[in-house]
């Protein structure tokens, strides 16, 4: 099969195109053939060694992923062979992500994508999950999402034209939350308005503050932060007392400080997350309500619906690497099979 690999840290340069052996599933286990990777910043990070250390002699990178299981091990129901799932979580605890023609995971790691398109598939896993888990921390919120579950809410998307903050407003809404999504400009506002925010406000512009409390008086419950340095201020004069603010990212790097009085007045809740960490109840539970938002046509993708798909064949994964560093908006994606 052909596969892509990396045996040293680096630029993406390091990325090559090589001939493997077709992997075997073992007990638990399913093979999937690919058919779209997708493409996180947590996979060219990894890559160039800027956050954890290498754990293996030779990677094939990608977290995420879309195709059909092709075969079963042990212990698994034989029937799910031909299924069409998206991959969650592919790398971790393994050397072979989905930059492959063929990837294999654990059972649990392979969800019924049904009759979505591959591309939706392969653009769920780490930004819908790390998604799920910033609407399902908050105090007095629900721990499961499904209709209904966010009803009276109001949730503020930091960023919603980025892959997280594309997979939370429609998460949110398809949950039933009133949705605000803050953005830069107009373009950004376009996409947030395309995924299904109720109401974007462009941060650079009159007064934000003013604007999400006409539309949330006694403050929003739940914010899903992507820059937390940077949007501290804002996020504290329009959380509502026992509001959540959970960050899955500090775009910009800029210095968190806390003044311990205001937010010990408000009660607020600071979660800070990692995929990685959170577990495999949490990845489980996140995946199946992601699968019935999905099954409910709430999590369409392509630039009309708010998220703009951009490209690569297997071929030049580098090229996909160096184009999500760079800050690609929407979501990058490598097409694997060549049929």
């Amino acid at each position: 099969m052909k596969a892509i690999i990396y045996s040293e840290v680096g630029e993406a340069e390091v990325l090559r195109l090589v001939d493997k052996d077709v992997p075997e599933p073992e007990a638990g286990e399913v093979r999937v053939k690919v058919a779209v990777s997708g493409v996180n910043p947590t996979d060219w990070k990894t890559r160039s060694g800027a956050t954890n250390p290498k754990q293996f002699d030779e990677v094939t990178p990608h977290l995420d992923g879309a195709g059909v299981i092709d075969a079963v091990g042990g212990g698994v129901d034989a029937g799910r062979v031909g299924q069409r799932v998206w991959l969650l979580m592919a790398t971790q605890g393994r050397s072979t992500g989905t930059a492959a023609e063929y990837a294999v995971v654990d059972d649990w790691q392979a969800v019924p994508l049904g009759d979505a398109s591959f591309e939706a598939g392969a653009s769920l896993g780490v930004p819908a999950l790390t998604a799920h888990r910033t609407l399902t921390v908050g105090e007095g919120g629900p721990d499961r999402l499904a209709p209904g579950a966010l009803d009276g809410r109001v949730v503020l998307v930091a960023g919603g034209a980025g892959a997280v903050g594309h997979a939370a407003i429609q998460l949110a809404r398809w949950a039933g939350a009133t949705v605000i999504s803050t953005v830069s400009g107009p373009d950004k506002a376009r996409l947030a308005t395309a995924a299904g925010a109720h109401h974007v406000i462009n941060y650079r512009e009159g007064d934000p503050v003013t604007e999400i409390r006409k539309i949330a008086p006694d403050g929003v419950d739940t914010i899903a932060e992507v820059a937390l340095g940077a949007n501290l201020a804002l996020d504290l004069a329009v959380l509502r007392t026992r509001g959540t603010i959970c960050t899955y990212a500090n775009d910009g790097a800029k210095p968190v400080e806390l003044d311990v009085r205001q937010n010990m007045l408000l009660n607020t809740r600071f979660q800070f997350m990692v995929l990685y960490t959170v577990g495999k109840e949490a990845l489980a539970a996140g995946a199946e309500d992601i699968a019935a938002a999905v099954r409910d046509g709430a999590m369409p993708v392509g630039e009309e619906h708010g998220l703009p798909l951009t490209r690569f064949p297997l071929n030049r994964t580098a090229d996909a690497h160096r184009a999500v560093q760079d800050g690609a908006v929407g979501k990058v994606l490598v097409d694997v099979a060549t049929d």
